[in-house]
């Protein structure tokens, strides 16, 4: 399953666009989903956190996805 990726702040600098595809199983969890990202983008691996949002909230690993998710990564904040 095709699955479009919306991205922010650093998570967009290392992917070098707003939105990125990736190609996961049917039914993948946000946990293989991630792996198949940092496989393509290995500089996310890098960040202290990287959160998956799916359908404007937040994911655990083990929730399984499905055709037609908005998938978003949100990056590490700072603020003051």
């Amino acid at each position: 399953m095709k699955c479009t990726v919306k991205t922010f702040g650093i998570t967009r600098e290392i992917t070098g666009a707003r939105e990125v595809e990736l190609e996961v199983a049917e039914g993948a969890t946000v946990g293989e989903f991630k792996h198949a990202l940092f496989k393509q983008y290995p500089g996310l691996s890098k960040l202290t956190s990287l959160f998956v949002a799916v359908n404007h909230e937040y994911a655990r690993d083990d929730q399984s996805l499905q055709t037609g998710d908005e998938i978003a990564l949100i990056p590490p904040v700072a603020g003051g």
